[in-house]
């Protein structure tokens, strides 16, 4: 899915919510480490990949995507920020780092979770909603590899840890 599908997925959910918010994407934050007044949200979710090199694809099912999101009461709106954890291919040498592509069902669980974790930590509201399971078109076999997952690298990948 493209950036604006993203968007356009959380611009339609967050209208919800009791005030205006934005979404957008950030390589640049730190997962475990949101600026002073932002809240986190780190979520791993199925994806694939494709290199950019070889054209070899592979599924992951466990990509991780990090959140920070800061509710500003006074002006009456909401920011979020996005980091989409990248893998790079095993059978390239010199890889690029690849970006996830998520099916859209994925994309509207993760910003369903998303919403709920803003109520809970930005708005102080119990939710109690049941959680919703991500779809998975293939079932990745064998081990997590933590070589050639941005996230580990990061430190902030169970798997890797």
């Amino acid at each position: 899915m493209t950036l604006k599908q993203w968007i356009d997925i959380f611009d339609k959910k967050s209208k919800q919510l009791q005030h205006f918010w934005s979404i957008e994407f950030d390589d640049s934050i730190q997962a475990d480490q949101p600026a002073a007044g932002w809240e986190k949200y780190i979520r791993g979710a199925f994806a694939s990949f494709r290199c950019s090199k070889c054209r070899r694809s592979w599924p992951s099912k466990r990509v991780l995507v990090a959140f920070h999101m800061r509710l500003d009461k006074s002006q009456r709106k909401g920011t979020v920020k996005v980091r989409r954890f990248r893998q790079d291919c095993k059978s390239c040498n010199q890889p690029e780092m690849e970006e996830p592509s998520f099916s859209e069902k994925n994309v509207e669980v993760l910003i369903d979770k998303l919403i709920e974790k803003i109520r809970i930590k930005c708005y102080k509201q119990k939710t109690g909603r049941k959680p919703r399971a991500f779809y998975s078109d293939h079932d990745p076999e064998g081990p997590h590899e933590k070589a050639h997952c941005e996230a580990c690298k990061s430190g902030i990948c169970r798997r890797g840890n």
